[in-house]
């Protein structure tokens, strides 16, 4: 089977295409309003009547359960809101200093490959980790992006960011969280997409006094570079 590191390619959308457009939330957004919007943007996406768009944004803290969510991951049903939805995946958690970026994008005027595609948005995150000098990886027996932590063992690595992703008539929705500053500790009521054998970790976690804002202009470039120019726009 082909590594997914070998499938990602460009994703620049067909010439002429109207820019990507670049919204930043500056406040918590409540998860069913995101969900909503998310909904009505692709259904807009797929029908021509709105345009692809890229949605940075912070969640309340909350778990997710994705399509392959397992009952007995969910440690501490109590603690959080837990929302089930449609994005693949198992269980993860959002919440402040976690970079939420919900990817809206027609995979008509680019690739229809979505397992290139999931490949190519880990290309991203990997991209913009190492202009922060951290180097992220992919493991092909779990999607994600990973820091390997030997000052922690010898076989030890650290989730940073987590993807997971829907589609619907080739738009893609949902996304990746990136960690950049969140509460670890809570990580500790769920099990983090189904593994139990490696933690979680974020940039500062890693030492490095690095801000949403840091990130953001980071995550911009290296978007570009890979599924072409963007315009700013307001948040919903």
């Amino acid at each position: 089977m082909t590594d997914r590191a070998d499938l990602a390619g460009s994703f620049l959308p067909r010439p002429g295409s109207p820019a990507v457009e670049w919204a930043i939330s500056d406040r918590p957004v409540p998860y069913e309003v995101a969900l909503a919007e998310m909904e009505r943007r692709v259904t807009g996406i797929a029908d021509g009547t709105l345009g692809e768009r890229v949605w940075l944004l912070e969640h309340p803290p909350l778990y997710t359960a994705g399509t392959s969510a397992r009952d007995e991951d969910l440690i501490s049903p109590d603690r959080f809101p837990v929302h089930r939805t449609g994005r693949g995946g198992q269980y993860t958690y959002h919440g402040p200093g976690q970079r939420v970026v919900y990817a809206m994008l027609d995979l008509k005027r680019r690739r229809q490959d979505v397992r290139a595609f999931v490949a190519a948005l880990e290309d991203w995150l990997i991209a913009a980790l190492w202009q922060h000098h951290v180097r992220g990886e992919r493991r092909e027996d779990r999607v994600g992006v990973w820091v390997r932590r030997p000052e922690l063992g010898r076989e030890r690595e650290d989730k940073i960011a987590a993807i997971g992703i829907r589609m619907r008539k080739w738009v893609s929705f949902h996304g990746m969280a990136l960690n950049v500053d969140p509460a670890l500790d809570h990580f500790t009521g769920i099990v983090p997409c189904g593994v139990t054998q490696h933690g979680v970790t974020s940039l500062v976690d890693l030492g490095l006094p690095v801000t949403l804002d840091d990130v953001d202009i980071v995550l911009k470039r290296c978007f570009e570079e890979r599924f072409g120019p963007t315009r700013s726009v307001e948040a919903p």
